[in-house]
């Protein structure tokens, strides 16, 4: 579930660990984009969109949005643990400082220089330099594949990046659609190649855990894809094909 395509990155990861897995996307065209929501009204949101996933009765719940897992999650594994395990999304900020940095951490604005971002910092970077970048529009700009918003804003990210930063953390799942481009304007010349860290694979393996299952990514059988749109049965929006993750899911199945 998340408020529009960033959850494609986790699910894409799923579908690869796991071509037999039936699986429900949940999204809120409607409320998009939660950002700017206070936290109750986020809440309400989410919930309602992890209830509209609910009764198709998931074995787990991917909440594939940084943004959601911050303020909603207490409140999304009250409603439906233990019958449905609720997985968040929180940016690899471990990982990446077990590297040793420099790491610079692209989140949206209202993440970065969050106390919940802050507190990430305190407990997993240890003495490792951390420059927090925020990230103007990019999540906006990728929700709908423009191009010309999507460079834009990169390169503005990029700008604020220093230029000795071996690392980067992608603190939004929007973020992970578009790595490529980020590594490119990133990526200075004479230096080793950059680090990119983001949480898709870590997120689909812990699904996968919660639910006692393992990976089976030679599974001949392709799983169906169910796609939700603020609780109505729907498809893929059109920017999702923009994306490889999207168009690896573009078989899509009506909801029952």
């Amino acid at each position: 579930m998340d408020s529009g395509i960033g959850l494609l990155a986790a699910t894409a990861a799923v579908r690869r660990l796991r071509p037999d897995a039936d699986l429900v996307l949940s999204l809120d065209p409607d409320g998009m984009p939660w950002g700017p929501r206070t936290t109750e009204d986020l809440t309400e949101r989410a919930v309602a969109v992890a209830e509209a996933a609910a009764a198709h009765r998931p074995e787990a719940l991917i909440v594939g949005c940084n943004t959601a897992t911050v303020h909603a999650l207490p409140t999304l594994r009250s409603l439906l643990e233990p019958g449905i395990p609720v997985i968040g999304t929180v940016p690899a900020i471990k990982p990446a400082a077990a590297g040793g940095g420099p790491v610079a951490i692209w989140a949206t604005p209202a993440t970065t220089g969050s106390p919940y971002q802050r507190d990430l910092i305190r407990d997993f970077a240890g003495g490792v330099p951390v420059t927090e970048v925020p990230c103007w529009g990019l999540a906006e700009a990728v929700e709908h594949a423009d191009e010309t918003a999507i460079d834009d804003a990169v390169a503005a990210a990029a700008a604020l990046t220093p230029e000795n930063v071996t690392t980067v953390v992608l603190g939004c799942t929007h973020y992970e659609l578009v790595a490529d481009r980020i590594r490119a304007a990133v990526q200075r010349p004479g230096r080793p190649p950059l680090v990119l860290h983001g949480s898709a694979g870590a997120v689909a393996a812990q699904a996968l855990r919660r639910i006692g299952a393992g990976p089976a990514p030679g599974s001949a059988v392709l799983g169906s894809v169910t796609v939700l749109l603020s609780g109505r049965p729907g498809g893929l929006p059109a920017p999702a094909l923009a994306y490889a993750e999207g168009r690896l899911l573009q078989a899509v199945s009506p909801a029952s």
